[in-house]
């Protein structure tokens, strides 16, 4: 024991244990093949429920079967929804249906969730026809938790502080606190586990095994929220600890959670590509490495573990959200305490007394209030462009430097954030974005230095109307993934946001994305505005945006905007707007919905060049792209946005034979497409799903 000891203490086998981590992580996330042992031809599965959502009409499962997979079935009635209900953990499902190869993000910068699923090692999900379900009777201390929770009204805050799953939680209020700094708090992490850890040691204080007795209870409680990240790197940590001690191993605080960290990614390496592990991990870290500087007050240390907690997250902020809000220094020193001394404790005493429900109701209620006024506070939030590996290497190195060896490293570090903050407007290329919105449009056009940025629709998906028990409580992705992208390039705000009639498919989007991205002002086509048009109108006008119809023409940069349509016909799609504008001598134009009536008038009043890029009208529709009007403006390529598999038929093969001559993209199967205009050359990518 005492050689052990002795090696176990010794500095290189501490230098080989994290090089032995390092490489190890290396060989299997980067050249072992991961694969599915089922096949895109596998028509049955079974397998034993690890968890499940039912949301509207949508059921999700997770199962444990040969491997992991994820499950999806659309409810057909609201009889067959309250069945499901009693879906418990640990019940087989026997499933019939088809395999599906989960999608990958089709804008940049965006959620990828085939690459998600491939960390959790999930390789296909399955598209259920037919169920059976066999009742079993695993997991009844969960299930009996979960049930208890189930019939509280405040479900949503007992279910995310007990057991840190936040299906019930509202996605609009989970998105404030997201945007407060302050979600953290509501992962199970290391501050909950170490108040639990602090509670439990309080009551058995006098008991000799209490230290057993807790790590005991921790890991029991990690294997109720599913060994979330955040819960096993806190509950290995303390564990760690706690043998350090027992076993007289002298390492130091910052060696036990290197350690604990090594010995989790050791166990599963895709883990570090998770989020909750990223943040737990690096910010505790950061804390133990600046314990020393945290003096004074409760209420100053917190001013300086929420500086410093902020500070070594900032690079994993940039690089998923591309924002980080200042005002969250500010936002921890409210919400900590009364997350932790108030509603924490009151999830867990409203759970094992349910007579409390009311009560915590009605302080959820407060603590909304105050999340919904600080969310609405905006003027602290920093968007930065997506940074690179390198870059976040360097900022730590920097820190690190700073806090350790040189103050000096705090003046580089400062000139390192301002250079990434500022970067996007070093970039002198002209950029034209046709982004993937399923079956409707959505075109960005940035200029040299981001002086400008216009939006031409915002694409919108018209769901068909449904019952109170089929609505889902789910967030917009579709808008999140714009303004994520948005953000992602360093852009502020949308100059112009262009629309080029009044139809879902191209403004539908327009009011959320009015409310959750600053638009400076917003340009209509000619004709009457119709009722969504109105709608948007006075949002417009409560947010003091300034809004314009029927303009010929419009700047951007050195450049102008054409808009070659303003007759007034008797529908939306021959009024759409119809662009026109040369980038560096390339010829962009943009056709919205427009007709073949409308394209012959123009082709009629204009002499138009020969066009570099087309946007397609109509989503490649027969009422649109003549062959006449083709022929005349003889595009080089030609961008159809389409929606896969879409009702309608598009694109027509007609369309498509008319614009033989050009090199054709398809949103449906390119997904978003980039043209960028460098040193005068067109360079194109795409984003395919």
């Amino acid at each position: 024991m005492k050689k052990l000891r002795i090696v176990l203490q010794s500095k290189l086998f501490f230098s080989f244990f994290i090089f032995l981590t390092i490489v190890y992580s290396l060989l299997y996330i980067f050249v072992v093949n991961h694969q599915s042992v089922y096949t895109k031809n596998t028509k049955h599965i079974e397998g034993i429920i690890t968890s499940f959502n039912i949301n509207g009409d949508s059921l999700s499962l997770e199962l444990k079967a040969k491997e992991k997979i994820v499950a999806n079935y659309r409810i057909k009635s609201e009889i067959e929804r309250k069945n499901l209900s009693s879906i418990k953990l640990g019940d087989t499902m026997y499933l019939d249906g088809e395999m599906v190869k989960p999608n990958k993000n089709t804008i940049p910068n965006t959620f990828n969730y085939r690459k998600y699923l491939y960390h959790e090692h999930i390789y296909y999900t399955f598209k259920i026809d037919n169920y059976r379900l066999e009742k079993n009777n695993h997991n009844k201390i969960k299930n009996y938790i979960i049930n208890r929770i189930g019939e509280l009204k405040t479900k949503d805050y007992v279910s995310t502080f007990i057991l840190g799953d936040k299906k019930y939680l509202d996605k609009e209020i989970y998105s404030n606190y997201q945007s407060n700094g302050v979600s953290h708090l509501f992962a199970i992490s290391g501050m909950h586990i170490s108040l639990l850890a602090s509670v439990i040691i309080l009551i058995l204080k006098k008991f000799k095994y209490n230290y057993i007795i807790v790590i005991i209870v921790l890991w029991l409680y990690a294997f109720l929220t599913n060994f979330s990240s955040s819960v096993l790197r806190a509950t290995s940590f303390i564990t760690i600890i706690y043998l350090n001690r027992k076993y007289q191993l002298s390492y130091s605080t910052i060696k036990c959670l290197i350690i604990s960290i090594c010995l989790i990614i050791l166990n599963e390496p895709f883990i570090i590509f998770k989020l909750g592990f990223q943040y737990s991990s690096i910010v505790t870290l950061g804390l133990i490495m600046c314990s020393k500087k945290i003096t004074g007050n409760y209420f100053v240390k917190l001013l300086k573990v929420s500086c410093y907690a902020i500070l070594f997250s900032l690079p994993i902020s940039i690089y998923n959200y591309y924002e980080i809000n200042l005002f969250s220094i500010i936002s921890n020193l409210i919400f900590v305490p009364l997350i932790t001394f108030i509603y924490y404790p009151l999830a867990i005493l409203t759970f094992i007394f349910p007579i409390f429900d009311n009560v915590y109701f009605l302080l959820i209620k407060v603590l909304e209030s105050i999340n919904n006024y600080v969310a609405s506070i905006d003027m602290f939030k920093l968007i930065f462009a997506k940074i690179s590996f390198t870059q976040i290497i360097l900022y730590y190195i920097l820190f690190i430097l700073w806090l350790n060896y040189s103050k000096k490293c705090k003046y580089l570090l400062f000139i390192l954030i301002v250079v990434i903050y500022y970067k996007p407007n070093f970039n002198s290329n002209y950029y034209v974005y046709y982004l993937d919105v399923g079956q409707g449009d959505c075109s960005l056009l940035v200029s040299p230095h981001q002086k400008q940025a216009l939006l031409i629709d915002t694409g919108g998906v018209l769901s068909s109307k449904k019952e109170k028990w089929q609505i889902k409580n789910t967030t917009n992705y579709m808008v999140n993934n714009l303004v994520l992208f948005f953000k992602s390039l360093g852009l502020k705000k949308l100059d112009y946001m262009i629309i080029s009639h009044g139809d879902y498919d191209h403004m539908g989007e327009a009011i959320n994305l009015v409310n959750n991205f600053k638009v400076e002002k917003v340009i209509f086509n000619c004709g009457p505005y119709n009722d969504l048009e109105n709608e948007l109108i006075k949002v417009l006008y409560k947010k003091k945006i300034d809004y314009y119809s029927c303009i010929s023409e419009l700047n951007i940069d050195k450049n102008k905007l054409y808009f070659l349509q303003t007759k007034d016909y008797d529908n939306e799609n021959d009024n759409s707007n119809v662009i026109y504008t040369e980038l560096n001598g390339y010829k962009f134009m943009f056709m919205g919905d427009a007709s073949v009536i409308t394209e012959k008038e123009i082709i009629d009043k204009y002499n138009l060049p020969d066009i570099d890029v087309l946007k397609v009208g109509h989503h490649g529709s027969k009422t649109s792209s003549g062959e006449e009007f083709i022929e005349e403006i003889n595009p080089r390529y030609s961008i159809i946005s389409v929606g896969k598999n879409n009702r309608y038929g598009h694109p027509n093969k007609e369309v498509l034979d008319n614009l033989n001559n050009s090199k054709i993209y398809r949103t449906d199967e390119d997904g978003s497409i980039m043209f960028k205009i460098k040193n005068n050359k067109l360079k194109i990518e795409t984003c395919s799903p």
